[in-house]
């Protein structure tokens, strides 16, 4: 299925990124990779974490990293010093090294990250400036009156 955000960029002024992120979205492969597996959650207003399932890993292994509002996190395993590799009789563990990207929006800043049994926690906090945060505008038709009256 297809849409079509041409609309939306008549009716808005200052999106054009947002409009562009959506028309991405729509046209891009939903070949999305499924490991390691995560979940998003809102804490409270404003403050979100993202868990992720990653067993078998250290803290060593992992990398966590933020630019251009993309969250990063990757691992890779470190070889281990002897080079040999078990034999299993069977493996469920999923040991394979991995890279999953997260579009930030504006203002969204990674807090924290701490690996706890098995889970990486990453959390994150949504600040808005208080240049771009709500206020009131105060509309000045009393003094066009007073000026009326006056003349």
């Amino acid at each position: 299925m297809t849409f079509d955000f041409s609309p939306l960029y008549r009716s808005t002024i200052g999106f054009d990124h947002l409009a562009s992120m959506l028309d991405s979205i729509s046209s891009a492969d939903r070949s999305q990779p499924s490991y390691p597996p995560y979940n998003i959650e809102l804490l409270e207003q404003d403050k979100y974490r993202i868990s992720m399932a990653v067993a078998g890993f250290s803290d060593d292994e992992i990398s966590v990293e933020t630019e251009n509002n993309t969250l990063t996190v990757s691992a890779a395993r470190k070889a281990d010093g002897d080079g040999k590799k078990p034999t299993y009789l069977h493996q469920g563990i999923a040991e394979r090294n991995f890279r999953r990207q997260f579009k930030l929006a504006d203002h969204v800043k990674v807090v924290s990250a701490n690996l706890a049994n098995g889970l990486l926690h990453v959390d994150l906090e949504k600040e808005v400036p208080e240049a771009m945060k709500p206020r009131q505008i105060p509309i000045n038709g009393s003094n066009v009156q007073k000026l009326l009256k006056s003349a």
